[in-house]
C-alpha cells in the first residue's frame, strides 16, 4: 500500500494508462514542462517524452479539435482543459461533434478520448474559475461522465475512461487535490456506472458525488452520534452512465432520500435522481426528496461567501435533522 494525494493519483492515473498502451497520449496547456497549473502532472514528460506528452498553445478549441483529430485516426488521447469553467468556449466541439460522432456515422467511427479538467470551488477562485459544469456534461447525450472523490477511485475511473471508446468527460473536484488516501499496489483499473456504499445506513438514504462525499460522511456521522439518526451515504462516481440500481435499492430500504450537490439548483443531476426514484418507488418514501444543492448564483470568491454557498457539513446536518423531525 502506498498513500497518494488526489493531485498524485493523477499522475499516477495517466502514467498507468501510458505504460500500458503506447496509443495514449496527453496534450494541454501548461501539462508538460510544468507539470500542470496545479502540479498534477509532474514528471510524465521526463517519463513519456515529448511525442507523447505535449504542451499546447492557450486555446481550448485547438486542443479539443487536435484530441479529437487523433481518437479518430486510431489514438487514446487525453486532453487537459484547466478550469471546467473553460468548456464554455469549446462546447460546440464537445456537446455537436464528440458526442455525436459515432451516431452521424452510424458507428463506423468511435471516439475513444478523455477529457480531464478541474472542476467546482473551495479554493476562492472566483465565478468564472469555480464552476461545477457536471450538469453540463450530463445533459448531452453521447458523453460518460466521471467524477471521483478518492485517489484510489481517481486511478480506476480513468483507467476505465482511457479503456472506453466513447468520450468520457473526468471532472476531478479541485478542492480535493490535497487529499490523501492509501492506494493497493498494482494496476488499478473501476467500472464505470457502479456506485459505492460509503457507509451502510437504515434511516435515510444520502446521495452524492465528488468533492460532496467526505462532507456528506462526515455529516452522516453527527447525525449519528448527535441525533440518532443512521445515514446510507452513496458515491454515484459517475453520472453517465448512471448506477440507478444502487441508489433505488438503497432508498427501498431506507425510505428517505437527500442528494448533496455542488451544483448550482436549477437543473442539477439531483433533480434527475429524484426523477427516478419518484417514478420508479414513489410508495416505498415516507417523505419528500430534499436537494442540498449550491444556490442558483455565480459563486462568490470571499471565503466566508464561498463557505456559505457550498454545502457544508453544517448545512447538510441541519437539513436532515431538521427533515427528519
Amino acid at each position: 500500500m502506498a498513500q497518494l494525494s488526489y493531485r498524485e493519483a493523477v499522475g499516477a492515473a495517466i502514467a498507468q494508462e501510458m505504460r500500458r498502451d503506447e496509443s495514449v497520449v496527453f496534450l494541454g496547456e501548461d501539462v508538460a514542462a510544468a507539470g500542470g497549473v496545479f502540479k498534477a502532472t509532474s514528471g510524465l514528460l521526463e517519463e513519456f517524452g515529448p511525442r507523447r506528452v505535449l504542451d499546447t498553445p492557450i486555446s481550448e478549441q485547438a486542443i479539443l479539435g487536435t484530441v479529437m483529430g487523433a481518437a479518430m485516426t486510431g489514438l487514446r488521447p487525453i486532453a487537459e482543459i484547466m478550469y471546467s469553467d473553460f468548456f464554455a468556449v469549446c462546447w460546440d466541439l464537445v456537446a455537436n461533434q464528440m458526442a455525436k460522432t459515432r451516431y452521424m456515422t452510424n458507428g463506423q467511427v468511435s471516439l475513444p478520448l478523455v477529457i480531464r479538467t478541474g472542476n467546482g470551488g473551495g479554493l476562492r477562485f472566483g465565478a468564472q474559475h469555480s464552476q461545477s459544469i457536471e450538469n453540463w456534461a450530463m445533459a448531452v447525450p453521447g458523453l460518460k461522465v466521471v467524477m471521483p472523490s478518492t485517489p484510489e477511485d481517481l486511478i480506476g475511473l480513468f483507467a476505465a475512461s482511457v479503456r472506453d471508446n466513447d468520450p468520457v468527460l473526468f471532472l476531478e473536484s479541485k478542492s480535493l487535490y490535497a487529499s490523501k488516501d492509501e492506494i493497493p499496489e498494482g494496476e488499478i483499473v473501476h467500472r464505470l456506472g457502479e456506485a459505492k456504499i460509503k457507509r451502510v445506513g437504515s434511516d435515510a438514504t444520502i446521495v452524492t458525488i465528488g468533492a460532496m462525499v467526505p462532507r456528506a460522511l462526515e455529516a452522516a456521522e453527527l447525525l449519528s452520534s448527535g441525533q440518532g439518526i443512521d445515514c446510507e451515504v452513496i458515491d454515484i462516481r459517475s453520472l453517465v452512465p448512471l448506477d440507478a440500481k444502487a441508489i433505488l435499492e438503497s432508498v427501498a430500504k431506507t425510505s428517505r432520500l437527500f442528494t448533496v450537490e455542488e451544483n448550482p439548483r436549477l437543473c442539477g443531476w439531483g433533480a434527475e435522481v429524484a426523477s427516478i426514484v419518484a417514478d420508479e418507488i414513489f410508495y416505498d418514501l415516507d417523505g419528500p426528496i430534499v436537494r442540498i444543492t449550491t444556490p442558483h448564483i455565480p459563486l462568490p470568491a470571499a471565503a466566508e461567501l464561498e463557505d456559505e454557498t457550498i454545502p457544508s457539513v453544517a448545512k447538510i446536518v441541519d437539513v436532515i435533522k431538521g427533515r427528519m423531525g
